[in-house]
């Protein structure tokens, strides 16, 4: 009399295919770590959708994001213990000091920072003698803060207004608070946050100048060595970009697990109306190559790049090829970015 099999049999035949498939799946999966700043910002949000709405999963990658400061982030990278990071004027300074590195995937497309006011400023003349918050000199919201009103507004700091630096934005908005600076340089999700608490956003650096922000590079052997695995960055990273163009319920959600500042669905929804059409994984070349040329002067004001010595062609340090050829194979959709609405 043949027995019938128990279900006990089942349960545990069940339970050896289903840790057999899970460490298939586990096993197929490449580990990728990748930078992120304290507390998140709007730069970043692609890598957050990506992670959280399961992009990075889907093309097989194990993706972390791990939170350190812009410049630690660039030590970890050069020194081999992350492999990508979103910090692109970090970048450029290491490039043009010799350093290998591969620039592979875009984020931004628009200036986000903002200059945030105390409620008495009401354009920017009224900062003249008064101090602004800003972070460390060569950082991307330094020089694009300081780049508006010496173009447009002919203020210049140290004779027309004085500087402090802080590393945090959230330190900002409580020396804003205090009054014991007039201004500061916020990016978007920190200026709405800003904005709810009684202060002014008065000027957006987006209307007056583009920028690449948040580009991910690499160190180059890293991609020479993984191009499918810089295939799936890229893919990711794209994919996430036509998300928050057009959900804005999951990009909300997203937004609010990792920018500590926001508070609420609110917040959340006034930076998603001003960012949603913002980001793109394409590079367009005039703004990485401006990436390259603001480090250029930083570095020739500060005698560690000869006046005289030109800039080396940007797509030098560029995987264009393959950032291009991965776009068109998955049919992404470039963003549609609007000129700025100032001019000079």
């Amino acid at each position: 009399m043949r027995m019938r099999p128990r279900p006990l049999v089942f349960a545990a035949a069940a339970a050896i295919a289903s840790a057999l498939c899970f460490a298939a799946g586990a096993q197929a999966q490449t580990k990728l770590t990748i930078g992120k700043v304290i507390g998140g910002d709007g730069f970043h949000i692609p890598t957050y959708v990506a992670l959280d709405e399961g992009f990075f999963k889907q093309q097989g990658l194990d993706a972390s994001l791990v939170e350190l400061q812009a410049p630690a982030q660039v030590t970890a990278v050069l020194s081999g213990n992350l492999d990508c990071a979103p910090i692109p004027s970090g970048g450029a300074q290491a490039a043009l000091s010799g350093a290998k590195i591969e620039y592979v995937v875009g984020e931004s497309l628009k200036s986000q920072w903002t200059l945030t006011t105390v409620q008495a400023v009401n354009k920017p003349k009224d900062l003249e003698g008064r101090t602004i918050g800003l972070g460390r000199p060569g950082g991307a919201d330094y020089d694009e803060v300081q780049a508006v009103l010496h173009r447009f507004f002919h203020m210049d700091a140290g004779k027309d207004y004085k500087v402090i630096s802080f590393q945090g934005e959230p330190e900002r908005i409580a020396a804003l608070s205090n009054n014991d600076i007039q201004g500061a340089g916020l990016s978007i999700p920190h200026a709405v946050v800003a904005q709810q608490a009684g202060l002014k956003i008065l000027l957006r650096t987006g209307d007056y100048i583009p920028r690449a922000g948040g580009t991910i590079w690499c160190m180059k052997s890293f991609v020479e060595q993984h191009p499918d695995t810089i295939k799936k960055l890229i893919r990711a990273i794209a994919k996430a970009v036509m998300y928050f163009r057009t959900n804005k319920a999951g990009s909300i959600k997203v937004m609010e697990h990792h920018i500590l500042s926001i508070k609420n669905d609110k917040e959340a929804g006034l930076i998603w109306d001003q960012l949603h059409d913002s980001f793109g994984a394409e590079v367009p070349k005039n703004l990485f190559r401006d990436i390259l040329e603001s480090r250029r002067q930083t570095m020739i004001a500060a005698r560690q790049w000869p006046a005289d010595k030109p800039l080396p062609d940007s797509e030098s340090f560029l995987a264009r090829n393959l950032l291009d050829s991965t776009l068109k194979d998955m049919g992404y959709v470039p963003t549609n970015l609007a000129a700025p609405a100032k001019a000079d």
